[in-house]
C-alpha cells in the first residue's frame, strides 16, 4: 500500500512513528491489532492515549487561543498536580506533583520543558514561549529520564508550536486589559502542493499590577514545511523572542502585604531583565515503508539575558543602606551577563511489526553557559557600626569589579529505546530505557583578575528506565500502572561555586557531587462512562515519588556562609512524595459542560537534617545560624489539595460561557514548618463569541473577554519564608523569624481582559 503525506492523515501515515501503542483490542472476539508506537521525543503530533502507562494530559492549541492566556498557568491550572510558580508578567516556572517546591529562585524545575522536541532550559528556570504560538501542550506524569535524560524528576511538558495549511490566510488580533495590558498579532499563512507556512508577530504588554513591573514581549516566529516526495517532508521552526521586565512584585512581610501590596516600599533581589531568546529547529520526516518511519531534528536554541541583582545594603563607605533609604529603589550591587547557546541533534527511527513495536533515538547536546557579572556601584561588603563611617579595605568593591567569569561547555551523548509489546488482545507492556553521558568543562577567571583561572572537568554516566502495562478491562476502560526512575546530574556551579569568582569566596567546591535520583510508581485508571447523564472521560492515578540525594546547600536554604560556617552544595538530603489524582472532562459539543481536576499531594522530607536558618544581619562578620533538623517536615508551598471546576454552557456553536473555580489549601510557606501560606478560591468568568460574515472577505471573527478574580478576593499568589529578614520600613534586623520575614507575592485584586480576532 502506498502512503502520501498529503492524502492520508498523518497519523494513519506515519503510524510508527507514535510512542505509545494506539491500537487494541477490545472484547474476546477481537483480533489482536498491530502494534503502534506512538509517542515521540521529537514530534507530538499525536495525542492517543490508548495503551499509554502513564497518566498524560493534552490541550489542544485551540483551547489556549479560545483562553487568550496572559500567562501559561492560566492553561495549565485544568491539570491535576501543577503547583506552579507565577510571578509578574507572563513568567511562570511549572512543577509537578510538589517536586522541587523547596526551590523558588532561577533553579531547574525538575520538570522537562520541551518545546520542539528539544528539553530547553532558559536562565530564569521560566518557560518562556509565545502563547500564541502553541499547536499543543502534552503533560506526561511520573520520571520522564527515559525520554528526555537530565532534570525529567517527575515528567515533561511538552510543547508543539504552531504548524500546518490550517493556518493558511491572514489573522489579526488585538486585546487589552486592566493595569495597561494589551496585546496584539498579526499572522499570514500559505499552503500549495509544494507544503505549508506561516509568519507570525506578537506584542504584549503592561504595567500590570505591581509597582515598576510593567513588561514587554515582542515574538516573530514561523513554520515552514516542505514536501519532499510523497513520503517523506522537511520542517524549519524559528522563533525570537525580545523580553523586558522590571520587579517581580515581591513584598516583605505580613503587614506589608497588607498595607502595601503592590510593594512600593521594598526592593525585589533582582530588577530590570532584559531578555533575548531564540529558537531555531530543522527536523526530516520519512515515512521509510507502511511500517517505519525515521525523524531527525537539528537544533539551536539561545537565551541572552542581563539584569540588576543583590540590592545594595551597605555604602561605599559603610554605612547601612535600608530599602527605605532615599534613592534605594535603584541601589542595586550587581550587572549580570549571562549567554547561553543549547545546540543539539535528536534522531529516532520506529518501527512495528505483528504485536511488536519499538523505537531507537540517538541525543546529541553542546551546549555552553557562560556568566559574566560585575559590579554595579561602589559598595562595601560589611556594615560599620562606628562614626565617621570607614570600610575596610578588603571589604570595599569597587564599580566595575568583575565578580563572576565563569562558563561552562556540556557534552551530552546518550541513547534511548522504547519496546512495546501486545501478549494478548487486552494487554501493552512496554519498557524504555536511556543511557546519558554527561561532561562539563568548567573555567573561571583569567589572566587580568587577581586569582588564577580555574579549570576543572567532571563526567556523569547515568542511566534511567521505565517499565508499565496497559489492561483493557472493556471499550473505553484500561488500568494502567508503571515504575520509572529520573535524575538530575549536578551542575556546575554546584560542583565549584567556590570558585564561580575570581575573586573567591567562603562557599567551597564539592567536586563528590553525585545525580539525584528518583524512583516514581504509579497506578491509575482511564474510562470514558457517564455521570448524571454525560459521557465524561475520567483518568485517576495514585502515584508515589521517592527523591534521593537531592543538591542543596549545606547551610540551608539561601542562608549566610560564614568562616565559621562555610557553605558547600552537597547531596544532602531526601523527599518523598504521594498523592492521588482525578479529571474529569465532559464532551465540548454540548449545551453544558464540567471539566474537573482534583490533586491531593503529601510531601516530606525523608531526610534533610542540617538546615540553617539565619538570624539577624548577614551582612555582619558573624551572624547567628540556628540549625534545624526537617526530617519528617512537609516541603513547603505544597497544598494538600488543590481542586479546578469550570462549567461551561454553550446555547449554540457560536457562544460559550465558562465560569472557573480554582481552589488551593493552606500549606508551609518555609522548610521548617513555622510559617503558613493560607488557601484561596478563585472565581473567574470568561465569554467566546464566534461568528463568520460573507462580506468583507468571508472573515471569521472572534470575540472574546474574561474578568479574573470575580469577586476581588485578597490572598497571597507567593509566600516563602528563609531566613530573618529585615523591616521594610526601617531596614533593622529584630533577629526573630516570624511571618514579618516572609517575601510575598500579594495576588491580583479583580481584573479583566477583552480582545477580538479576525481571520481572513
Amino acid at each position: 500500500m502506498h502512503f502520501s503525506n498529503r492524502n492520508i492523515p498523518r497519523w494513519r501515515l506515519i503510524a510508527a512513528l507514535l510512542a505509545f501503542p494506539a491500537a487494541l483490542a477490545f472484547g474476546q472476539d477481537t483480533l489482536l491489532q498491530e502494534v503502534v508506537v506512538t509517542s515521540t521525543t521529537i514530534d507530538d503530533r499525536f495525542t492517543g492515549k490508548r495503551g499509554e502507562p502513564a497518566t498524560m494530559h493534552e490541550i489542544s492549541g485551540r483551547s489556549v487561543d479560545e483562553k487568550r492566556p496572559e500567562n501559561m498557568i492560566e492553561i495549565l491550572r485544568s491539570i491535576p498536580g501543577v503547583t506552579a510558580d507565577l510571578s509578574s508578567g507572563d513568567e511562570i516556572k511549572i512543577k509537578l506533583r510538589g517536586i522541587e517546591n523547596q526551590r523558588y529562585m532561577g533553579e531547574k524545575p525538575g520538570v522537562a520543558i520541551v518545546i520542539d522536541g528539544v528539553p530547553v532550559f532558559e536562565r530564569t528556570g521560566k518557560v518562556n514561549i509565545d502563547l500564541d504560538n502553541i499547536e499543543s501542550i502534552k503533560v506526561i506524569k511520573g520520571g520522564a529520564s527515559y525520554l528526555f535524560g537530565d532534570d525529567a524528576l517527575t515528567g515533561a511538558v511538552i510543547i508543539t508550536t504552531k504548524r500546518g495549511a490550517k493556518y493558511k490566510g491572514v489573522t489579526v488580533s488585538a486585546d487589552a486589559g486592566a493595569w495597561g495590558y494589551n496585546r496584539q498579532l498579526v499572522r499570514a499563512g500559505f499552503a500549495g502542493d509544494w507544503g505549508s507556512g506561516h509568519l507570525q508577530a506578537t506584542h504584549r504588554s503592561g504595567d500590570d499590577y505591581y509597582w515598576q513591573s510593567a513588561y514587554a514581549t515582542d515574538n516573530i516566529d514561523g513554520n515552514l514545511r516542505f514536501y519532499l516526495s510523497d513520503t517523506s517532508d522537511l520542517t524549519f521552526g524559528f522563533e525570537k523572542s525580545d523580553r523586558t521586565k522590571d520587579k517581580h512584585g515581591s513584598v516583605k512581610g505580613a503587614t506589608q502585604a497588607k498595607l502595601d501590596p503592590t510593594g512600593e516600599i521594598g526592593r525585589d533581589f533582582t530588577r530590570m531583565y532584559d531578555v533575548s531568546l531564540q529558537k531555531f529547529n530543522l527536523t526530516y520526516a520519512n515515512d521509510l515503508t507502511p511500517n517505519s518511519n525515521i525523524l531527525a531534528t537539528l537544533y539551536e536554541y539561545r537565551d541572552q539575558t542581563a539584569y540588576w541583582s543583590s540590592p545594595q545594603r551597605v555604602a561605599a563607605n559603610g554605612q547601612s543602606i535600608s530599602d527605605s533609604t532615599p534613592g534605594a529603589q535603584d541601589l542595586y550591587t550587581t550587572l549580570n551577563d549571562y549567554d547561553q547557546v543549547q545546540r543539539g541533534f535528536k534522531a529516532e527511527w520506529r518501527a512495528n511489526a505483528g504485536n511488536m513495536g519499538w523505537l531507537g533515538g540517538l541525543d546529541i547536546r553542546r551546549n555552553t553557559y557562560r556568566n559574566d557579572n560585575s559590579a554595579k556601584v561602589d559598595y562595601c561588603t560589611r556594615i560599620d557600626f562606628s562614626f565617621p563611617y570607614t570600610c575596610a579595605p578588603a571589604n570595599f568593591v569597587a564599580a566595575g569589579t568583575v565578580l563572576t567569569d565563569n562558563s561552562t561547555d556540556e557534552a551530552v551523548n546518550a541513547l534511548y529505546g522504547e519496546f512495546k509489546f501486545i501478549p494478548a488482545p487486552q494487554w501493552t507492556l512496554t519498557l524504555n530505557g536511556r543511557h546519558d553521558n554527561i561532561k562539563l568543562d568548567f573555567s573561571s577567571g583569567s589572566t587580568n583578575q587577581v586569582a588564577a583561572p580555574f579549570k576543572k572537568n567532571k563526567s556523569f554516566n547515568v542511566a534511567s528506565w521505565r517499565t508499565g502495562a496497559n489492561y483493557a478491562v472493556a471499550q473505553g476502560f484500561d488500568l494502567f500502572g508503571n515504575l520509572s526512575s529520573s535524575f538530575r546530574a549536578p551542575t556546575a556551579d554546584q560542583l565549584y561555586n567556590g570558585s564561580l569568582s575570581p575573586t573567591g569566596g567562603k562557599t567551597l567546591n564539592n567536586e563528590n557531587l553525585k545525580p539525584e535520583k528518583a524512583l516514581n510508581l504509579e497506578f491509575g485508571l482511564r474510562t470514558r462512562t457517564v455521570i448524571a447523564g454525560v459521557a465524561t472521560d475520567v483518568e485517576t492515578a495514585i502515584f508515589q515519588i521517592d527523591r534521593k540525594d537531592f543538591i542543596l546547600a549545606t547551610t540551608g536554604q539561601y542562608s549566610a556562609s560564614t568562616a565559621g560556617a562555610p557553605q558547600m552544595y552537597d547531596n544532602i538530603g531526601g523527599v518523598r512524595n504521594r498523592g492521588f489524582e482525578l479529571s474529569l472532562k465532559t464532551d465540548r459539543k454540548r449545551t453544558f459542560t464540567f471539566d474537573a481536576a482534583y490533586s491531593y499531594i503529601q510531601a516530606k522530607f525523608t531526610d534533610y537534617d542540617n538546615f540553617g536558618l539565619t538570624l539577624g544581619n548577614p551582612y555582619i562578620p558573624a551572624p547567628t545560624i540556628v540549625a534545624y533538623n526537617n526530617t519528617g517536615n512537609e516541603v513547603p508551598r505544597v497544598p494538600r489539595h488543590q481542586l479546578n471546576l469550570t462549567f461551561g454552557w454553550q446555547p449554540n456553536d457560536d457562544f460559550r460561557l465558562a465560569l472557573e473555580a480554582d481552589t488551593r489549601s493552606w500549606s508551609w510557606a518555609d522548610e521548617i514548618n513555622q510559617e503558613k501560606w493560607s488557601g484561596r478560591t478563585l472565581f473567574n468568568l470568561s465569554a467566546n463569541y464566534d461568528f463568520r460574515e460573507t462580506g468583507f472577505m468571508g472573515a471569521k471573527w472572534s470575540l472574546f473577554a474574561r474578568v479574573n478574580n470575580l469577586f476581588d478576593k485578597r490572598y497571597w499568589s507567593a509566600a516563602r519564608g528563609t531566613n530573618d529578614a529585615s523591616d521594610y520600613l526601617t531596614g533593622t534586623y529584630d533577629n526573630v523569624y516570624n511571618s514579618e520575614d516572609l517575601s510575598i507575592v500579594v495576588g491580583k485584586p479583580r481584573s479583566w481582559i477583552a480582545g477580538i480576532s479576525a481571520t481572513f
